[in-house]
């Protein structure tokens, strides 16, 4: 298997998706936080010093897809045409489920923007409540599904 993102000599690269035809794309990713049963609370009565924590983790999730290429060196430069957010409160956890969900029409795909929007979305909610519990765990960050280019569409089945 040749991998895409190393030229002839083995140097990195970013792919040339100059050829290739722009279709509609999509990427839905989600991941958990596991928190306290005091963080949870603080999160839904909204009683943190550092304001709303999970809209702002929207607003970061959404930011954090837009800047996807500034932080994975490959990713190109997408001009995204939507990125949807959804939280989900999970009480007999404790914690939350975000999820992100990335569109565009383009030559190349958004699993990328998806997972970051997740991550970042999710490292918000740890900031905003590390006074409270230091000991959240992050996980279960995933590729949910994607529609369109080559490759084609993929559901998760678990």
């Amino acid at each position: 298997m040749n991998l895409t993102h190393l030229d002839e000599q083995n140097k990195p690269k970013m792919v040339d998706v100059s050829g290739k035809e722009a279709t509609v794309r999509t990427a839905t990713a989600s991941g958990v936080i596991e928190v306290t049963p005091e963080a949870y609370e603080a999160v839904v009565t909204q009683s943190t010093k550092k304001g709303p924590v999970l809209q702002t983790a929207v607003i970061a999730a959404i930011q954090g897809a837009k800047r996807t290429p500034d932080l994975i060196p490959m990713c190109h430069p997408l001009m995204l045409s939507s990125v949807k957010t959804d939280v989900e409160e999970l009480p007999d956890l404790p914690g939350f489920r975000l999820t992100v969900t990335a569109k565009l029409t383009g030559k190349t795909g958004v699993e990328m923007e998806a997972l970051t929007g997740v991550s970042i979305g999710l490292l918000t909610i740890y900031d905003m409540l590390k006074a409270i519990d230091k000991g959240m765990v992050i996980r279960d960050i995933r590729l949910e599904s994607k529609t369109g280019g080559k490759s084609g569409d993929f559901q998760r089945k678990d």
